[in-house]
């Protein structure tokens, strides 16, 4: 395919500048669906607690983009990938996340739906992103959504946009520490990008950039522990969360709402309604939010005015003892309001590497062996057997109103 006869760029704060070299990525870029990723926070409710974290997965997906660029500099990629593979890789890291709902996980739990499906049948049915890729061949669409899917037809491109060291989390990972504060993100990207083999029609890692690896993933854990699943941070995301869940509860019960839901009840009606889909992002949930502060209904009015206004809930270790004294504290609200104002976060075992052999980070050792990275790294294989994030209750003081 031409590239253009000038390069496009993109001001970064991570990459410094973003490179566009194809009229197909700026028109992508230029479609409403990616331009609606621009109303979706990277990090929902975390800047309650980081203000700095306002970043987008708008910018996310750019980032995303620049490291496939980066990539496919790498001489081992560039044999390894034709014109059009290197073309489909830019693709699905520009838009693996387009199918993003708003305020990224919480509305996905509730509702039922899930990204990267809707984000592949996105890239089939949205006219506007299915003519751009039309344009390059009439199976260039099914298959990058066919990559987001991780069907398999293209293992190596897959490996690249989602796996346990892919173009997604080294740029969430660096952007994320660099919008939020955190010292802990930085990844030694130069480093990993040398040590890039492919062998067996896999991508893998030259022994000696073991140690990039290991700080990759050691910033990764540290950035679960102090950052994602931050307590204040998870607290504010379920007050979110429940009131989905009673704005469905009401949906299914005909309330009558004074503002419209019109969207939400057609995506629980129909999870694959792409325009309703399309219509939910951040702004909207806010405004919406905005106007149950003056509900009908007593619940949502309260759970309203606690994420409009950062109420954030208490919250313990999930143990016995303090199940009984949350239980306790709480006894005066009434068993409806006890299932939307107590619940218990969400519980995430090896949140920096799972250790699955199927996903494993394999490492290509000087004599020439692939072995796995917990196998090689005693530090990995250290994350991988005591790796857990321990789950709280959490529960809204009585004396809230």
């Amino acid at each position: 395919m031409e590239k253009k006869k000038r390069q496009q760029v993109f001001r970064d704060p991570i990459y410094g500048y973003i490179h566009v070299d194809y009229d197909f990525i700026t028109n992508l870029i230029d479609t409403p669906v990616f331009q609606r990723l621009r109303r979706i926070r990277q990090l929902s409710g975390v800047n309650m607690v980081f203000h700095g974290a306002e970043h987008s997965r708008f910018s996310h997906s750019l980032g995303a983009y620049e490291l496939a660029n980066k990539f496919l500099n790498i001489s081992v990629i560039k044999e390894t990938l034709n014109e059009r593979q290197s073309l489909l890789f830019l693709s699905a890291a520009l838009l693996h996340d387009i199918g993003h709902g708003p305020y990224s996980h919480a509305f996905e739990h509730t509702f039922n739906v899930d990204h990267e499906l809707i984000g592949a049948k996105l890239i089939l049915e949205n006219q506007d992103i299915r003519n751009i890729l039309d344009n390059i061949d009439h199976e260039f669409a099914q298959d990058v959504a066919g990559i987001i899917k991780k069907c398999g037809k293209y293992p190596i491109i897959e490996q690249l946009i989602s796996s346990q060291l892919d173009v997604d989390r080294l740029d969430y990972l660096e952007r994320d520490a660099f919008f939020t504060g955190a010292a802990y993100g930085h990844v030694d990207l130069d480093r990993l990008l040398r040590v890039v083999e492919i062998k067996n029609n896999q991508v893998v890692y030259k022994e000696s950039g073991i140690h990039a690896i290991e700080n990759y993933l050691v910033s990764r854990y540290h950035m679960y522990w102090q950052v994602y699943f931050h307590p204040k941070a998870q607290a504010y995301e379920i007050i979110l969360e429940k009131i989905y869940e009673r704005i469905k509860d009401l949906i299914k019960e005909n309330f009558i709402f004074t503002t419209d839901v019109s969207a939400l009840k057609n995506i629980l009606h129909n999870p694959n309604d792409l325009n309703a889909f399309l219509y939910i992002d951040d702004f909207y949930m806010n405004g919406l939010i905005s106007t149950l502060i003056n509900s009908q209904d007593s619940i949502l009015r309260q759970l309203a005015n606690d994420f409009l206004n950062r109420r954030i809930w208490q919250f313990v270790d999930a143990t016995e003892e303090n199940i009984k004294n949350v239980n306790q504290l709480c006894q005066d609200y009434q068993p409806i309001e006890k299932k939307y104002f107590i619940a218990y976060g969400h519980k995430l075992s090896k949140p920096a590497y799972s250790g699955n052999l199927v996903d494993e980070i394999m490492i290509l050792t000087k004599n020439g062996d692939i072995v796995p990275l917990s196998a090689f790294s005693s530090i990995i294989h250290s994350l991988v057997t005591t790796n857990k994030l321990d789950q709280k209750i959490f529960y809204r003081p009585v004396c809230k109103s």
